[in-house]
């Protein structure tokens, strides 16, 4: 690994050769200083070029290329300032560029069942050195075209949350889940042969309004306490798209209010919702339940038509998105992890004998 010193030559270097704002650091136009969560892009002003978003994307394309794969740099939506502790004004400010170490590597898993026994209580590993603490976070989300590994993807997070989690599994196409909940007893709402599609969603809203009165419970309980300790509570919904489009209006009102109202209420009750869906747009759920999304996760394939709406403000351009089933991006919304979204390699494990 270099020392600081020779990375910010190296990087010099790079942006030197490469930036084309017609100064360079040999002209004392810039500098670089590397910490350790990130690099400073620091410009003496005034100068002859613009210091604005269009700079900061520039820099991070040509940064990025050149830290892979000992860095990997976190997106921003526009140029991240920060102030520079001195009283020189013309080095005053600074463009940050967050990185985290190495890159995205996929977690192996030879025995799903052993792998979950020795897991710490509410802590749900995505990736080699990235994990979700489970008392952080609200809502989860996985989208994904046809085929792009997200029944996979949900069955692991099954198997994880099974640990540290009371599970209900809401699973309108009767497939994968359903068949998980049977083999671990866990509480699965699927439809019968004498159901309708409004009678199904409506058992599904009754459900909903069964979690939303737990809510408001422990939220008498932490009125009183506030130090008080729940187990957590998950329903997992598997293609939500599927239960909203198609089903009478009042129906459809009813099951996303309820939806907004966990979103909203959830977190500190430690009541979650796992939406999976192959879409996240306003037909699948309200616009207030994705705001409130914490783990936003996209597999399969990444363009600006696929994440448009977990990744609204997202520009591809620069990201390295790893190759292959089971890739795509994911953003966790705590306070662990930066805001930023990384590239994903979900994990691989063990076939489950009469699930999978």
């Amino acid at each position: 690994m270099m020392k600081n010193s020779e990375l910010e030559g190296y990087l010099l270097q790079a942006l030197n050769m490469a930036l084309q704002v017609g100064e360079t650091s040999y002209t004392n136009s810039f500098a670089v200083k590397v910490a350790d969560e990130g690099y400073y892009f620091i410009p003496r002003l005034p100068a002859s070029y613009v210091v604005d978003s269009e700079l900061y994307q520039k820099i991070y394309l040509i940064s990025n290329a050149v830290l892979y794969p000992d860095f990997t740099l976190l997106k921003q939506a526009g140029a991240y300032f920060v102030p520079m502790d001195t009283e020189d004004i013309h080095v005053k400010r600074a463009l940050f560029f967050p990185w985290k170490r190495g890159i995205s590597k996929r977690l192996i898993i030879r025995d799903i069942e052993k792998y979950v026994d020795d897991l710490p209580f509410n802590q749900v590993p995505v990736m080699e050195n990235f994990t979700i603490n489970l008392n952080k976070v609200t809502s989860i989300a996985i989208a994904g075209n046809s085929g792009s590994g997200k029944s996979y993807v949900l069955t692991y997070f099954l198997c994880v949350l099974k640990k540290s989690s009371r599970i209900v599994i809401i699973d309108p196409k009767f497939d994968l889940p359903s068949r998980w909940g049977r083999e671990n007893n866990v509480k699965v709402i699927a439809p019968s042969d004498s159901q309708n599609k409004n009678d199904f969603v409506s058992s599904v809203n009754a459900e909903l309004s069964q979690c939303l009165e737990l809510i408001h419970q422990r939220q008498q309980v932490l009125y009183n306490d506030p130090q008080a300790d729940f187990e957590h509570y998950t329903v997992v919904i598997d293609e939500v798209l599927a239960l909203s489009d198609g089903v009478a209006k009042p129906i459809k009102e009813a099951f996303f209010s309820l939806l907004s109202q966990i979103c909203l209420l959830g977190r500190s009750s430690k009541v979650h919702l796992l939406m999976v869906s192959q879409r996240f747009d306003n037909n699948a759920i309200p616009i207030s339940c994705r705001e409130q999304i914490s783990v936003l996760i996209q597999v399969g394939n990444i363009n600006s038509k696929t994440t448009q709406f977990l990744f609204p403000d997202l520009d591809l351009e620069g990201i390295v998105i790893p190759q292959g089933i089971g890739t795509g991006l994911i953003q966790v919304i705590d306070s662990e992890h930066p805001f930023q979204i990384v590239p994903l390699l979900t994990p691989t494990f063990n076939e489950l004998k009469g699930i999978m």
